[in-house]
């Protein structure tokens, strides 16, 4: 079996690229960085020439990293799909984000491209496993709601629930050299927390001495239980106390 990881060199493809290869299964690596282009489809076709399954764990956004997100994200997909139903690939694994569809949300540009996202997967003729994750641990650190200054660190008080990466690698993993499932997979972590004091943990863990304000939340939702799973996700370990103590300094 080939699997061909789009985004490998992110947070989430990297990892579901060092589980696939440590399983023994045969895993390629696509990124911008390989020569593939989601956003222009260059270099696209070809890379999947060999594929059984394709896992897509990209973040595809413009190179100025705001305008036209959301059309970019649409297009990106548009892309991956074409790519895979020309290519005769059996099974597309796409990696997607759990409370986007909260109406309190419907203005905020990058959840709305990924909703758009999941549309154009809806309509594809490549059959789809759809897997929707909460933030991960890693998002304590993430520019989307933090930002790094000299002498402190400013977060936005969203409330999350988040999972680590490497479970979302291994979902990912799973899902791929399984068969397609029309079932959403939604999987988050054990624990909930405000995301200042997620960045605080991890921001103590690193030997990092600023200290961590929270700001409001934007939008408002995001800290009032948005991005919450609801009683049909998987809990997946680790929790956040003992993903810290394994995390690398």
């Amino acid at each position: 079996m080939q699997v061909a990881v789009l985004g490998a060199t992110g947070t989430a493809g990297a990892r579901t690229l060092a589980q696939l290869r440590g399983r023994g299964i045969a895993a390629t690596g696509l990124s911008r960085a390989s020569g593939v282009d989601l956003l222009t489809g260059a270099g696209l076709h070809e890379a999947l020439a060999e594929a059984d399954a394709v896992i897509d764990a990209s973040q595809p956004l413009p190179s100025d990293g705001g305008s036209g997100m959301r059309e970019a994200l649409a297009a990106a997909t548009r892309n991956v799909v074409r790519a895979c139903a020309d290519q005769n690939v059996g099974h597309l694994v796409f990696l997607s984000i759990l409370g986007i569809h909260d109406p309190r949300l419907a203005g905020f540009e990058y959840y709305a491209g990924k909703r758009d996202q999941e549309a154009e997967l809806a309509d594809s003729p490549v059959p789809v496993t759809l897997v929707k994750t909460t933030q991960w641990h890693e998002f304590a650190t993430n520019p989307f709601a933090v930002s790094f200054g000299a002498d402190e660190v400013a977060v936005q008080d969203w409330l999350v629930q988040p999972v680590a990466a490497d479970s979302v690698a291994g979902t990912l993993a799973d899902a791929a050299v399984g068969d397609p499932d029309t079932a959403t997979r939604r999987i988050a972590g054990p624990e909930v927390l405000r995301l200042p004091e997620l960045t605080e943990r991890v921001l103590a863990r690193t030997g990092d001495p600023r200290p961590v304000r929270s700001v409001p939340a934007d939008p408002v939702a995001l800290g009032e239980g948005a991005l919450l799973a609801g009683d049909d996700a998987e809990i997946l370990p680790p929790d956040v106390p003992t993903w810290l103590a394994g995390a690398s300094g």
